[in-house]
């Protein structure tokens, strides 16, 4: 099989050749993987696609392709690991943390400057223009150059909430919620405006899924309750869905989000959610989720990056990659990869005891 084909049976509950595989990288992990793989340096990468050739993605043989339009795409602004902080066109300032492995320093960002803080500042705020043409030269290059062999992922996975508080601040944003569901839908809009109008662009232009989410799952509960989600996010994504379907009805919907979301699941599917992502394991048991929702969704992610990928042993990796396809992977309905970005801290052997069981482990022989 060809990656749309792998991608394609997997989605609709059939095992393909081998189970389907998407993998990202921080730059530092990347730096070291082209490094061990004798490829030449790209600069900067950005792990959702931005500004990528993909040298790594193809050379592993991974199927998927992503390319991203939105505010996530402050995370990875070139040049973010030699400032101290920077300010992106929302008006978001991030600083560079800087945090040590043993396989050297690494830096990650976090927002810190929140320009809707001030009460007065929603007013006058203008959040920018989604339909600027050079926002979908990388999407148009990718969708040129690799479509007829990859599957192709439009990526704005920081859809409303994270956005939002981004803009606000995280518990401004959660008490405007709670006690002033005016305010909090103002800031909401913002990003659920720009992303909806960048997600039905990108459908246009011919991408095969469009990954949408927010963090809303923490590791042992959610970040806020059923209800808030129900009377804040659900509304919009649903909205939004519906708006891409209108545009392609046979458009993939994926959704990201880290932690536990048990109670909001079977309305992530009501709403026209396809596959969800990463099923961090240590949060969500995936044998559950399979036996629960799998033959109305599918699955991406769900190999372990904050016990087994960094400090297991390769052989720990290859046995929970051999877990996964017999478990969640069973009957087709999984895109395996790490639930994160891969980090600095993940040993190169480990990384290549995941590829290898992966690409070496055809269905057929886990009877």
């Amino acid at each position: 099989m060809n990656h749309r084909e792998r991608i394609l049976t997997a989605l609709n509950h059939r095992e393909p050749d081998r189970c389907p595989m998407q993998v990202s990288f921080t730059p530092e992990f990347a730096a070291r993987l082209e490094a061990d793989m004798k490829l030449r340096g790209q600069g900067l990468h950005n792990p959702h696609g931005g500004g990528n050739t993909y040298d790594l993605e193809r050379a592993l043989d991974e199927d998927m392709l992503l390319t991203s339009v939105g505010w996530v795409n402050g995370y990875y602004q070139n040049g973010y690991q030699d400032v101290e902080s920077y300010q992106d066109e929302w008006g978001v300032t991030w600083r560079s943390i800087e945090y040590r492995t043993r396989f050297g320093l690494g830096k990650y960002t976090e927002p810190f400057g929140h320009p809707l803080a001030d009460d007065h500042a929603l007013d006058s705020y203008v959040p920018p223009d989604p339909d600027r043409p050079e926002l979908y030269v990388d999407a148009e290059r990718t969708l040129r150059d690799y479509h007829n062999d990859y599957w192709i992922v439009g990526v704005t996975p920081t859809t409303i909430f994270e956005c939002a508080w981004g803009l606000r601040g995280y518990e401004q944003l959660l008490i405007d919620m709670a006690t002033d569901p005016g305010r909090a839908n103002c800031v909401l809009d913002f990003p659920f405006h720009y992303h909806r109008t960048v997600a039905q662009n990108l459908v246009r232009r011919g991408v095969d899924m469009i990954w949408l989410g927010d963090d809303v799952g923490g590791q042992t509960n959610m970040l806020m309750s059923p209800r808030m989600w129900r009377t804040y996010l659900k509304p919009r994504m649903a909205e939004l869905i519906a708006s891409l379907r209108a545009i392609n009805p046979q458009i993939k919907i994926a959704y990201h989000t880290d932690g536990v979301v048990y109670p909001i699941i079977p309305e992530l599917i009501e709403i026209g959610i396809d596959i969800l992502n990463p099923i961090q394991p240590m949060a969500m048991d995936p044998f559950r989720l399979k036996n629960e929702f799998g033959d109305r969704m599918c699955f991406w992610g769900s190999m372990d990056i904050q016990q087994t990928l960094p400090f297991g042993t390769p052989q720990d990796v290859n046995n929970e990659v051999l877990l996964r396809l017999k478990t969640i992977g069973q009957g087709g309905g999984l895109i395996i990869g790490p639930t994160h970005n891969l980090q600095l801290d993940t040993p190169l052997e480990n990384f290549w005891a995941m590829i290898n069981a992966i690409q070496k482990t055809p269905y057929g022989s886990l009877s």
